[in-house]
């Protein structure tokens, strides 16, 4: 796990953050660029995933590997499950199901980073 993957997700976490509170603010109903965005962020989490194991399997740190495993396999599927939850609500309350995916999303990347850099002591 590297520090730019960590803040490239949470950067274009919080651009879509953005887009969407101008669209909750403006009393706009979920768009599909609400849902290219978070289609992005999810191939972004696909290979957060793929490169998180990699890394897991390749380092000597002190790291509990099925709690990393499962914070990277749970922001995988947060913006998926965020998104399926926003379709099946298409007004204004979907497009604050898909923030609060994000605002999930960004809480558990910081979560996994903490558990990246191990026990503290």
């Amino acid at each position: 796990m590297t520090t730019w993957s960590y803040g490239v997700v949470l950067a274009m976490a919080g651009v879509v953050a953005i887009v969407l509170i101008v669209d909750l603010v403006r009393d706009r109903s979920a768009q599909d660029s609400h849902y290219i965005g978070m289609g992005v962020l999810a191939l972004a989490m696909l290979v957060q995933l793929v490169a998180g194991v990699v890394a897991l399997a390749r380092t000597d740190r002190d790291i509990e590997g099925a709690v990393f495993v499962s914070y990277l396999v749970t922001n995988l599927l947060v913006p998926v499950v965020g998104a399926g939850l926003s379709l099946m609500e298409r007004s204004r309350v979907g497009t604050t199901i898909l923030l609060f995916a994000l605002v999930t999303l960004a809480g558990l990347e910081v979560r996994l980073w903490d558990v990246w850099q191990g026990p503290r002591g």
